[in-house]
């Protein structure tokens, strides 16, 4: 027999009433069996004024005979009571249980594809509505998650074939003309080898991205001001002015992915800017936690864009796709790598065009015998 929670909760129910039956089964009998009795009745005064007690022995008689039939008759009771107990336990139990009966049942037609139902409970607000609300939450991020990858599978999908299928036109052309001299060959094959180079930085991006959304494996201190400083050296001359002003931000987490977070913001300020236009990029320590903030100019954003952006695959231009010399993946990369360091990623619109990204990293934990070192941003133990 299987054993439900209904049934260990009837059982349980039984279980405390029989104990406290017999309990007060045994207190009553105790106090009645111990109880200060009056003495033997006497017997009527006869004619001639002298009174006969009972005798004893009849009366310690009757009494344990009393007390006899008040034990059976209380057992008799406490059954009757164990047997009722036991149906309302049961009934009561099966009443209770109910909305997580209909719960478990909805949970099962509950499937990958889907994931749009939900349990919407009904009734009180007491601990199994407080259980199918949360469920609702989880199944929400979980229809999010889902939604999200199909979403980027289909993208990634469609940025490789795109590619492959222009490589495969190419040298079916190339091989269909006979008359192709050596300079209409190597013309067909730098096209091949460009995208070739497209695909290569397409599934490197993608490797970080997933990367960044696998999280952390280990953590190490660096200074997110050196990182951000040899991101700007590596910069070369952007065609814009920079302004830098970095001060010491001492972080932990993985360096390698904090200087492609640092190098995609800065090669999104770069490419999303406008002629004689201009990037701030600064660095600092605010309420104990090291920040990032890139702003440039560029052109006007619409606030209702600004999300969309930091999806994989999307772009101004055309809101979903990425084109041109951009993979339309920089964004969504930076935003992994803050949340695998658990972090926080805020993207705001300038009133007169431009982006301002601002990262909060986590508040570092490097040991006091290790501080980073001023020229690679790498932790290196301390001398005393």
């Amino acid at each position: 027999m299987r054993r439900t929670v209904r049934l260990r909760l009837t059982l349980l129910y039984s279980g405390l009433f029989l104990m406290a039956g017999v309990l007060l089964v045994v207190l009553i009998y105790v106090l009645v069996e111990h109880s200060p009795f009056p003495g033997p009745p006497t017997a009527p005064t006869p004619p001639g004024g002298m009174r006969l007690p009972v005798p004893v022995p009849q009366v310690e008689e009757q009494q344990a005979e009393n007390l006899r039939r008040l034990l059976v008759n209380s057992l008799i009771a406490l059954a009757v009571m164990a047997f009722a107990s036991m149906l309302l336990g049961w009934l009561m139990a099966g009443r209770v249980l109910r909305p997580l009966g209909e719960m478990t049942a909805t949970v099962r037609r509950i499937t990958a594809d889907r994931l749009d139902r939900r349990l919407a409970a009904s009734g009180p607000d007491d601990e199994l509505k407080e259980l199918a609300d949360t469920f609702d939450e989880l199944l929400n991020r979980l229809e999010a998650a889902f939604t999200a990858q199909r979403r980027f599978v289909a993208n990634a999908s469609h940025e490789l074939r795109t590619p492959l299928t222009l490589q495969q036109a190419m040298v079916e052309v190339a091989l269909a003309d006979v008359e192709a001299d050596a300079e209409s060959l190597r013309v067909v094959m730098e096209r091949l080898l460009a995208a070739g180079k497209h695909q290569e930085r397409l599934i490197e991006a993608l490797l970080t991205l997933a990367r960044g959304q696998q999280g952390l494996d280990h953590r190490q201190p660096f200074d997110l001001a050196v990182i951000t400083r040899q991101a700007i050296g590596r910069q070369g001359d952007p065609g814009v002015r920079v302004q830098s002003p970095l001060h010491p931000a001492p972080a932990s987490g993985d360096p390698a992915l904090i200087e492609r977070l640092v190098a995609n913001l800065l090669d999104n300020a770069v490419r999303h800017n406008v002629p004689d236009g201009w990037i701030t990029v600064a660095t600092a320590v605010q309420a104990g936690r090291p920040t990032l903030r890139i702003s440039n100019s560029g052109p006007v954003i619409p606030p209702d864009r600004v999300d969309t952006l930091l999806q994989p695959f999307q772009r101004m231009e055309t809101g979903r796709r990425a084109t041109g010399d951009g993979l339309g993946l920089g964004l969504s990369i930076v935003t992994a790598i803050v949340d695998a360091h658990r972090g926080v990623l805020e993207a705001r619109p300038l009133p007169e065009g431009g982006l301002e990204v601002t990262v909060v990293l986590e508040r570092p934990e490097i040991p006091r015998t290790e501080r980073p070192d001023p020229r690679t941003g790498q932790a290196r133990p301390v001398s005393f």
